[in-house]
């Protein structure tokens, strides 16, 4: 017996397996807030803790509800802080109809007030928690509905999500007792579509949300970590860092450009809302920047590939934004060849 338990903990030493903590080692966000009041109140202004809430919560945000469907008829929101809502039965699943089962947008766009089909007319559990949850397991049931896939410590991506059960930390305060991890892989456990493959998926013109870290890697700067300019505790529209902290000489020559002048930002051209969560604006603009950063300006550059596989056939971005979304998206009055004049040497 003894061999046996000594050759179990060799295994788990050697190929690198983490035990996992227990339901009862996860204490709740809220008890870090005594210790950590300054990160608690960023990420309660982030959308982290917001990705899913019960229906007592969320309603208090009077988020207008599918046609026939009362309060009484919804058991979570999903979202609902920031681009859109979705909604959740009784029995666990995403509403997809109108109450009484007829064809009804079901998903809210908070942006224009907008409703939008949501796999229209399916029965659609709800299989989000391993990006939505803090301490999911993938057994089980959320509170004994069967469309609940799954079960977990606590609603949304509290701070356990990412820095480890809490249990220990609050008997023993100290950092050999919290897990910090600032690699890019630590985001990217989520905020990826398909795995971290530098192949972004997308479809309808856009590159779909929710895949940073495909983007990132597909890009010029594949070997940032995002905590280089985001700060992870606060909303990603507040990086902590700018461009001219790296590129301080291009900086500077902006600043006596047209556009430095009338104070548009890098990020206008370099991180252009080319992927879309909830709706586009118009043809080059969706709600979400690109973590691409690099412009090709051929006017004649394709953005995206379609490539065919078994039969099936998928589009991804390649590894550059063209001239429509860099350019077009302010100047939609011009074309690509009237970009392309201006784009080529434009921080010279």
């Amino acid at each position: 017996m003894k061999t046996l338990l000594q050759l179990t903990l060799a295994l788990v030493v050697c190929i690198g397996l983490a035990v996992p903590a227990s339901a009862t080692d996860y204490v709740g966000s809220e008890k870090c807030f005594s210790c950590h009041a300054d990160q608690f109140n960023l990420w309660q202004a982030s959308g982290h803790p917001w990705k899913l809430r019960k229906v007592e919560k969320a309603r208090y945000a009077k988020l207008p509800l599918p046609p026939g469907y009362s309060w009484d008829d919804v058991s979570y929101v999903i979202g609902g802080a920031n681009k859109k809502a979705r909604f959740i039965d009784n029995e666990g699943y995403i509403v997809t109809t109108a109450k009484d089962g007829s064809e009804a947008k079901t998903q809210y766009n908070l942006q224009d007030g907008s409703w939008s089909f949501y796999h229209k007319g399916e029965k659609k559990p709800y299989k989000c928690g391993p990006c939505h949850m803090t301490a999911y397991s993938a057994e089980g049931h959320q509170d004994g509905m069967e469309g609940m896939i799954g079960t977990w410590a606590e609603d949304g991506i509290g701070c356990e999500e990412c820095h480890g059960a809490g249990g220990d930390h609050i008997k023993k305060p100290g950092k050999k007792t919290i897990l910090v991890d600032r690699t890019a892989e630590a985001c990217g456990k989520c905020h990826q579509r398909g795995g971290m493959d530098p192949l972004p998926p997308a479809s309808d013109g856009f590159i779909k949300h929710h895949e940073q870290i495909n983007e990132l890697k597909a890009g010029v700067h594949k070997n940032l970590s995002c905590t280089e300019c985001h700060n992870p505790h606060d909303r990603a529209i507040n990086a902590k860092n700018n461009c001219a902290e790296c590129h301080s000489e291009v900086a500077a020559g902006y600043t006596k450009n047209i556009h430095g002048k009338q104070g548009t930002r890098c990020v206008e051209c370099h991180m252009p809302k080319a992927s879309k969560s909830a709706i586009s604006v118009a043809s080059y603009i969706g709600d979400v920047r690109t973590h691409i950063f690099k412009i090709n300006t051929d006017p004649k550059a394709d953005m995206f590939k379609t490539i065919e596989e078994n039969g099936k056939k998928s589009t991804f971005a390649k590894n550059f934004v063209t001239l429509d979304y860099a350019c077009l998206s302010c100047h939609a009055s011009r074309d690509r060849d009237w970009a392309a004049k201006g784009a080529k040497g434009f921080h010279k």
